[in-house]
């Protein structure tokens, strides 16, 4: 139903003026007004921003060749399962089938591009944490930054996917955390210590605070940079045949 309300009351004569007024101002405003340095680019009509998007650092996890021209970061969240099926984890299976069904063509896409372009030079993948779907989140994000210290951060980033069972259900307690570093062959002292300390807190919580600055709002969610300029995203489990056919990833 149309309402009519005290605005839309204004005489004829009133509203011809108000309109000069403003088209007056906003011509005054493009002639005055300068452009700002932000890079703006667009993936299927979302604006991206490159100043919002905060540049690969030395407390970056990071795989492959660092002056590789094409950069791929993403944002993940070790609880998501949707992370888990774009790598191809076996805990993601079903999920995996349910994709597949609605689209027989989906396949992941984590896989291709660390086999066929991270390994080859073409691209670096970054990973970073957008602990968002609780405290298990925060606690297997942070269990992954200790296992780092020892050198072993993509190791435990792929037990962590191949390991997931419902969302803070207790399969990321520390108990189990210190568990998955035991398996992996880690010091087990260094690590326990790192993460009973909560060494990491800050820069997870810091992580997740840069992905809402860049527009992250869920996971998984990629930026593509060629020379350091974005020039496309990864919004969501996306199919392998997606990325390919928009060739995302030719240096």
């Amino acid at each position: 139903m149309e309402t009519e309300t005290k605005s839309s009351k204004l005489s004829i004569p009133v509203a011809i003026i108000i309109v000069g007024v403003l088209i007056a101002g906003a011509i005054y405003l493009s002639s005055t007004v300068k452009p700002t340095n932000t890079t703006i680019t667009k993936n299927n009509g979302i604006p991206v921003s490159t100043t919002t998007l905060a540049p690969v650092g030395v407390g970056d996890r990071t795989l492959g060749n660092p002056n590789a021209k094409v950069t791929l970061i993403m944002y993940e969240d070790f609880q998501c399962i949707y992370c888990g099926a774009v790598a191809n984890s076996p805990a993601s299976l079903s999920l995996i089938k349910s994709l597949q069904q609605r689209d027989p063509s989906w396949t992941p896409f984590m896989p291709e591009v660390v086999n066929n372009y991270v390994k080859n030079g073409k691209v670096q993948l970054v990973y970073r944490d957008y602990a968002f779907l609780g405290p298990e989140s925060v606690e297997s994000a942070e269990a992954a930054r200790c296992a780092g210290d020892q050198g072993k951060f993509w190791e435990y980033h792929d037990y962590l996917f191949a390991h997931q069972n419902g969302e803070n259900q207790g399969n990321f307690s520390n108990s189990h955390l210190e568990s998955f570093a035991k398996d992996l062959g880690l010091n087990t002292t260094d690590f326990n210590k790192c993460l009973d300390t909560n060494k990491y807190a800050q820069a997870v919580a810091d992580s997740k605070t840069e992905g809402d600055n860049a527009g992250v709002t869920g996971t998984p969610k990629g930026f593509i940079l060629k020379d350091g300029k974005i020039i496309s995203t990864i919004d969501g489990a996306e199919s392998l045949t997606t990325v390919k056919t928009k060739n995302r990833f030719c240096a």
